[in-house]
C-alpha cells in the first residue's frame, strides 16, 4: 500500500512538473520574440488608470493591435503558479505580427475606479484606443475581439467611431445588446419583460463588494508586478448550489441569502425594462450609430441567439454607409455559450449529437484582422460567405447571403385541440388550418411549483440549468404544459430563420407569463428542444408601460421571435410546448401584478389558451423551399 501511495505521489509530482515546464516554456517562447510589459496603468480622461498587459513583437516597425477588454481575471500568476491561457493567446498573436493588449475594465482587479457592468463610462474604450494608437510601436490600427463579457462592450464603443478602431470580432455578445427592434433585453437581463436569472448567479461571483480591500491609488507598476505573483485581488467565492439558491424568495435577496457580496445586483434587480439607467452605460441600442466592419459569432444554444441575429441584420441595414453595411459577416454554430472552439468531430450539445461542428475559428479571425489591420488584400471578402450557419439534424454547415436565407418562406401552423392539450398524452395538434370552434386549453400555473428548465439556450447559471438539447418527453408529462404536435413530415423539411408565435390568452389574474418551446420529435418519441422564449403579459403592448388584464377577457400575446436552423427528417414532427414558467432560466411571475422581485407570496393562475378562427393561436415557421 505504501509503495502504491509513493508511486501515485511520484506520478502526480511528475505530471505537475511537466505542466509547469510547459507553462514556463510558453513564457520563454513569448519572451524570446516579444516585449512583455505587464501592469501598465493606462490613464483615462478622468484620471482613473486601467491595468493593462501588453505583448508586442521585437521589431522597429509599427504593428497592428488586437485588443481584449474584460471584467475577468487575466493575471499570468494565480495561486503562486504561472497560468498560460493569456500568454498562449499573446504568443499566437505576436507570432502572427500583432501586438496583443489585454485590459481590465475599471474597478476590476488591478484597475482603478468603480466597476459597472460593461465598463461604464463608455469613454474608457475610446480613451484606450487613443492611448494605443499614439504609441510609437502602433500602426494606428486596432481590432477588438472577445467572447461573452469580453465581447459585449464592443458594439457600444463602436458607436463612438474612433478612427483607430478598424475591425471587430464579437463572439456571444448578447449582454451588450440593449434594445434591438422587438427585443428589449437590456443586456440579457430580460426576455419579453421576464427576468433572466443568469445575472443573479453571475453577479454573485463577479460584483465588487463595497467593503472589499483596494490597492492604494497611484500604486507603481513596479509594485504591481511584484504583487501580481502572489496577490491578484481575486476573491474566492464559496460555491453555491444554485439549484436551491435561485429558488429563494424574494428574488432581490437571493445573493444576500447565500452570504454573497453586496453590489450592483441590489439596484439592478429593481429596474424595469424601460428604466433610463439601461440607456446610460455600455449597452448598444438601435438608435446608436454603427460603422465598423464586424465578424459576428453566434451559437444556437446561447442565451441570446435571436437578439444577436437581429443586431446583425440591424447593422447590415443601418450602418452609416454602404461600405460598412457590406462588411458585416456572421457565423452561427450549434454550440453552447462561448464553446465555438470546443466543437469536435462528434459535437454533443446536451444529449443530441451535432456531428462534426468544427471550423478553423482562429484562422478565420486572423484572416479578418490581416485584411483590416494589415491591409492584406488577398481573396478574403471574395471567399468569405456572408452568413455561415450550421443546420442541426442534417448536421452540416451551410452558407447564405442573408439571415434568414432568402429561400425561407413563413408557413403558419395553428394550435388546435378538443380542449385537452395538457401533457404529451393530450390531444393538442399543430395544423395548417384554423380551428372552427374554440375549445380553449386550460392549465393551472402555480409559481411555487414552476415548470423546471431542462436544457435550453442558457449560460452562466452554475449548476441550476444545464444548457443544450435534451429529450423533453418526461417533462412533457406535466399537466401545466400544453403540447401541440404536427403530423409526421412526408419528406425532409429544413426550418432556418426566425420563428414567430402568437397566443390568445384569458386568465383570472392581473398578470402572468407565457412560455413557448419548439421541439424536433423523432419517430421513436424523443423530443429535442431547439429554442424557447417567454413573454410577461403586462408588457404585451410594449415596454414603456404595464397593462394588466381583466378576468375572463381574451388577449393577443405576441412572443419575441425564436430562431434556429434544423432539418426535420422524413417521419419527424414539429412540436411546441406552451406554459407559464421556465424556471430558473427565467424568474417566476408571482401573478399578483406586483414587482415580483420583492414578493414572497404568489397567486395560482388559471390560464386558458384559445384557438379558433376568432382566436388563431399560431406559430410561423421559416421553411426552406426546395
Amino acid at each position: 500500500m505504501k509503495k502504491t501511495r509513493f508511486y501515485l505521489l511520484g506520478l502526480l509530482l511528475f505530471f505537475n512538473g511537466v505542466a509547469w515546464a510547459q507553462e514556463k516554456n510558453v513564457l520563454q517562447q513569448l519572451e524570446e520574440i516579444a516585449i512583455v510589459d505587464q501592469k501598465v496603468m493606462m490613464p483615462m480622461r478622468d484620471g482613473v488608470r486601467l491595468s493593462t498587459d501588453i505583448y508586442r513583437p521585437k521589431t522597429d516597425q509599427p504593428v497592428p493591435i488586437i485588443f481584449s477588454r474584460t471584467p475577468y481575471n487575466f493575471n499570468s500568476y494565480r495561486d503562486g503558479e504561472l497560468v498560460t491561457r493569456t500568454l498562449q493567446t499573446a504568443l499566437e498573436a505576436v507570432e502572427k505580427g500583432y501586438a496583443y493588449v489585454v485590459q481590465n475594465e475599471r474597478g476590476r482587479f488591478f484597475s482603478e475606479g468603480e466597476w459597472e457592468i460593461l465598463g461604464a463610462p463608455l469613454t474608457d474604450g475610446y480613451d484606450a484606443f487613443t492611448w494605443m494608437a499614439d504609441q510609437a510601436w502602433s500602426n494606428g490600427k486596432i481590432g477588438t475581439i472577445g467572447c461573452s463579457s469580453t465581447a459585449e462592450w464592443q458594439m457600444a464603443v463602436a458607436s463612438l467611431d474612433h478612427p483607430a478602431h478598424a475591425a471587430m470580432v464579437p463572439q456571444a455578445f448578447g449582454a451588450g445588446v440593449g434594445r434591438i427592434g422587438d427585443y428589449h433585453e437590456q443586456g440579457n437581463w430580460y426576455r419579453g419583460g421576464a427576468g433572466q436569472m443568469l445575472f443573479t448567479a453571475w453577479l454573485y461571483g463577479t460584483q465588487n463588494d463595497p467593503m472589499a480591500p483596494k490597492l492604494a491609488e497611484g500604486i507603481s507598476q513596479e509594485d504591481l508586478l511584484r504583487l501580481q505573483r502572489f496577490y491578484d485581488m481575486a476573491p474566492r467565492y464559496p460555491r453555491v448550489d444554485w439549484k436551491e439558491g435561485l429558488s429563494h424568495l424574494p428574488v432581490q435577496d437571493i445573493i444576500k441569502n447565500v452570504n454573497g457580496p453586496k453590489g450592483l445586483y441590489e439596484e439592478m434587480i429593481t429596474r424595469k425594462p424601460n428604466d433610463p439607467k439601461w440607456f446610460e452605460g455600455g449597452l448598444y441600442h438601435d438608435d446608436m450609430p454603427f460603422n465598423k466592419p464586424s465578424y459576428w459569432f453566434v451559437s444556437w444554444y446561447d442565451v441570446s441567439s435571436s437578439p444577436n441575429l437581429a443586431l446583425f441584420n440591424h447593422v447590415r441595414e443601418n450602418a452609416k454607409d454602404q461600405a460598412m453595411r457590406d462588411n458585416q459577416y456572421l457565423v452561427i454554430a450549434p454550440t453552447l455559450h462561448c464553446a465555438f472552439t470546443r466543437a469536435t468531430e462528434n459535437t454533443v450539445v446536451g444529449e443530441r449529437s451535432m456531428g462534426d461542428a468544427r471550423l478553423p475559428y482562429n484562422d478565420m479571425t486572423y484572416a479578418w484582422f490581416d485584411h483590416w489591420l494589415k491591409g492584406e488584400e488577398g481573396n478574403l471578402k471574395a471567399e468569405l460567405p456572408r452568413v455561415t450557419y450550421f443546420t442541426m439534424g442534417s448536421n452540416k454547415w451551410q452558407t447564405s447571403d442573408t439571415w434568414p436565407p432568402k429561400e425561407a418562406e413563413m408557413v403558419t401552423y395553428f394550435l388546435d385541440s378538443k380542449g385537452k392539450a395538457n401533457s404529451r398524452m393530450g390531444d393538442g395538434v399543430l395544423t395548417t388550418k384554423k380551428s372552427r370552434k374554440d375549445n380553449p386549453d386550460t392549465f393551472q400555473y402555480d409559481p411555487m411549483d414552476p415548470v423546471t428548465s431542462y436544457g435550453g439556450n442558457v449560460c452562466c447559471t452554475g449548476n441550476a440549468v444545464q444548457g443544450g438539447s435534451f429529450d423533453q418527453q418526461e417533462m412533457e408529462m406535466r399537466e401545466d404544459i400544453l403540447v401541440y404536435t404536427s403530423e409526421p413530415f412526408e419528406e425532409g423539411v429544413e426550418i432556418s430563420g426566425f420563428i414567430e408565435s402568437k397566443l390568445f390568452l384569458s386568465t383570472d389574474v392581473k398578470d402572468t407569463d407565457l412560455t413557448i418551446k419548439i421541439i424536433d420529435v423523432y419517430p421513436d418519441g424523443k423530443a429535442y428542444n431547439l429554442d424557447e422564449t417567454i413573454q410577461r403579459v403586462r408588457y404585451r403592448e410594449g415596454y414603456e408601460k404595464e397593462v394588466f388584464m381583466e378576468k375572463g377577457k381574451v388577449y393577443e400575446v405576441n412572443l419575441t421571435p425564436m430562431s434556429t436552423s434544423n432539418y426535420f427528417e422524413k417521419g419527424h414532427r414539429v412540436r411546441i410546448e406552451v406554459s407559464s414558467s421556465n424556471f430558473p432560466r427565467f424568474d417566476r411571475n408571482m401573478n399578483t401584478g406586483g414587482n415580483n422581485y420583492d414578493e414572497t407570496e404568489a397567486v395560482v393562475a388559471t390560464n386558458n389558451i384559445h384557438h379558433s378562427s376568432k382566436y388563431p393561436s399560431s406559430i410561423s415557421l421559416p421553411i426552406m423551399k426546395k
